[in-house]
């Protein structure tokens, strides 16, 4: 039986709010438990994958919201706690996204190759 491939399409929810992408913090807890999980980003959320990338911070008449998304170090542990990383290569080149800025260890796939992931998955959550 395959992994849980966690489908991130939906980019930015709640990340100001919540300091971090819920989808990538839940599947980071439940890798931790003992599932087996996997993320493909695709759409806007490809950008997730950009080393360095800020999205800036919240902040109302001068006080700060907490801190600010890092969601590329969110990639690198949810990769470093064994989770697979996939990112769709059409969805990066229409935002103009080269692998170069990407962070090590994403597995780019074409569309062509996305129904593969869903077969080999023994579930599949999109977000």
């Amino acid at each position: 039986m395959g992994k849980i491939l966690n489908v991130v399409e939906r980019a930015y929810q709640g990340t100001l709010e919540e300091q971090d992408d819920q989808a990538l913090w839940l599947v980071h807890t439940l890798q931790k438990a003992g599932g087996e999980h996997a993320v493909l980003l695709r759409g806007p959320a490809v950008s997730y994958a950009v080393r360095g990338q800020s999205v800036g911070s919240l902040e109302i008449a001068g006080v700060k919201a907490g801190n600010p998304p890092r969601l590329d170090q969110d990639l690198e542990k949810l990769r470093a706690a064994g989770v697979d990383l996939y990112a769709v290569r059409e969805d990066a080149a229409e935002r103009g996204i080269s692998r170069e800025e990407a962070i090590a260890g994403i597995q780019w796939v074409s569309r062509s190759e996305v129904p593969r992931l869903f077969v080999e998955a023994s579930r599949v959550f999109a977000w």
